[in-house]
């Protein structure tokens, strides 16, 4: 080994600087000074134990320096000199802050003026260091938590809660909020540059400006980012153009973007960049903004359509809320989605389903139910209609079945234009799997034999038509259920018992004129 002389001093030093500079950790730095010095060398933290050591350290000689250690980080001394056995032991501490971290030198004789010095400086990086990695822990820590207040305001806007996400951010309300209008931009990218991305357009309060950037707990590659409408606090202009420029720079990006929405409607924005993104992924450009029609939901006779969905629900008054909060999610995501969203285990999920089957006596499993079911949901969730309000409820007549209202002109109107890109002469044979998928329960394997195709060609025709339907068919349930509707409007598909049967309710004469 060299010994540390006045020549290569120098060198040493830019040596352990060049060490850092590689991003080296505590441990490398120490065992880099055992080298130049010959010592066994450790760093005692915070804590009073040892947190790193060169190879062959005596952790004996550390018990007996118990008194010394603690004179040293509790201030009262700089540095001190001691011989333990034959060895001579050499303790300094670094910073200002009490306790302080104490290196330690073992050496059978006094190490030199020079090779002190080197130690000195070493220990000064690896204190550094520490406070590096703290100060790199200690942001980990504010951005893990900035993610969760992040996800909590998203969850609420979801939900139309507007005032409950201003209460989760009292004292630091960020722009969203104040937004009139919010549109959803929904950002498909490698599950691992959400982080990456989320970080990059970070500002100093722990939100993106005027929107949002929130990794999805359900799908791992999508960012969900809301951004106010409103140009006054500079929204969709930056940050859309800041999202269109990623899916246009990055081959495996992907952006689905919705209308303009009012700000407690932000869950009809997701839904519909949902739609957008399944489009966009299948086009030559990898974005696209919502086209498509509205729901089935926001085109039937109000107050009947209502009468018949707290019929149908009825049977859930029963159960606990808890359970009614996961069915909710549970017929437009999949079980194991569901309970990422909720933290639940998966179990957890299916117990809560299968309360609600046992009350509805239903099958979720089944394609047309979780249809019917999410419509009844759907429609209760509306927000009132300030048309609705009527003193003519006296004559109390019997709720339609869910039948009589696919009947109805509008449902009608709603069904044939929704399924008219499918029955285009040209898409014949995409209709024909998309009508034996809905048959064979959306299972395509089973499709793929009652149409005789690969199931391979049957999800390529199933890619076709979202991007003609304007709606997302493999990702959740919700344009599914679309589909099953209007198939059913349009007697492509036979009339599920289950919704015709069962609860009646009374409903009015002026529902019976709405």
């Amino acid at each position: 080994m060299r010994a540390v002389g006045v020549p290569g001093h120098g060198e040493d030093v830019d040596e352990l600087l060049r060490l850092v500079r590689r991003q080296g950790d505590p441990a490398e730095v120490l065992d880099w000074l055992g080298r130049r010095t010959g010592a066994h060398v450790a760093w005692i933290g915070r804590e009073g134990t040892v947190e790193a050591a060169t190879a062959g350290f005596p952790r004996r000689i550390a018990d007996a320096l118990t008194e010394q250690v603690e004179r040293l980080s509790g201030g009262r001394l700089a540095a001190a000199t001691t011989r333990v056995g034959e060895r001579e032991v050499r303790l300094e501490a670094f910073g200002g802050r009490e306790p302080r971290p104490v290196l330690v030198t073992v050496s059978m004789s006094p190490l030199p003026r020079e090779a002190a010095a080197l130690a000195s400086q070493a220990g000064g990086i690896v204190h550094l260091l520490s406070r590096a990695s703290d100060a790199d822990g200690g942001t980990r820590g504010y951005e893990a938590k900035a993610a969760q207040l992040r996800f909590a305001v998203l969850t609420a806007l979801l939900a139309g809660d507007v005032t409950m996400a201003r209460r989760m951010t009292t004292g630091d309300v960020p722009p969203l909020l104040n937004a009139e209008r919010v549109r959803v931009h929904l950002l498909h990218c490698p599950p691992a540059d959400r982080d990456r991305l989320t970080r990059t357009y970070l500002d100093p309060s722990g939100y993106h400006g005027p929107g949002l950037m929130v990794n999805c707990p359900v799908f791992k590659e999508q960012l969900i980012c809301p951004v106010a409408e409103d140009p006054e606090l500079g929204g969709r202009f930056r940050q859309g153009e800041v999202l269109r420029r990623l899916v246009a720079e990055n081959q495996g990006y992907a952006l689905g973007v919705s209308r303009p929405h009012p700000l407690a409607a932000t869950g009809e924005a997701y839904g519909e960049a949902v739609h957008a993104l399944a489009v966009a992924r299948n086009s030559p450009g990898r974005l696209a903004a919502y086209r498509g029609r509205p729901s089935l939901v926001h085109v039937l006779p109000r107050r009947a359509a209502l009468a018949w969905a707290r019929a149908h629900l009825e049977p859930l008054q029963a159960v606990p809320k808890p359970t009614l909060d996961v069915v909710r999610l549970a017929v437009t995501f999949s079980r194991s989605g569901v309970a990422r969203l909720l933290h639940l285990s998966r179990t957890t999920v299916t117990a809560h389903c299968r309360r609600a089957e046992e009350a509805l006596g239903v099958d979720l499993g089944e394609v047309r139910t979780r249809a019917t079911l999410d419509l009844a949901l759907s429609l209760t969730a509306l927000q009132p209609d300030p048309a609705d309000t009527t003193q003519a409820d006296t004559v109390q007549l019997v709720a339609p079945p869910l039948g009589e209202l696919l009947r109805s002109s509008p449902a009608t109107a709603w069904a044939e234009p929704f399924l008219h890109p499918l029955r285009d002469t040209r898409h014949h044979d995409l209709f024909l799997t998309v009508e034996a998928w809905i048959d064979a329960n959306t299972d395509a394997q089973r499709t793929a034999a009652r149409v005789g195709l690969s199931r391979n060609t049957v999800r390529a025709h199933l890619r076709a038509a979202e991007r003609l339907l304007n709606r997302d068919l493999l990702t959740t349930g919700s344009g599914v259920h679309d589909l099953v509707h209007a198939l059913r409007v349009t007697g492509g598909q036979r009339a599920h018992p289950a919704a015709e049967s069962g609860q009646r309710a009374r409903w009015s004469a002026a529902d019976v004129a709405s």
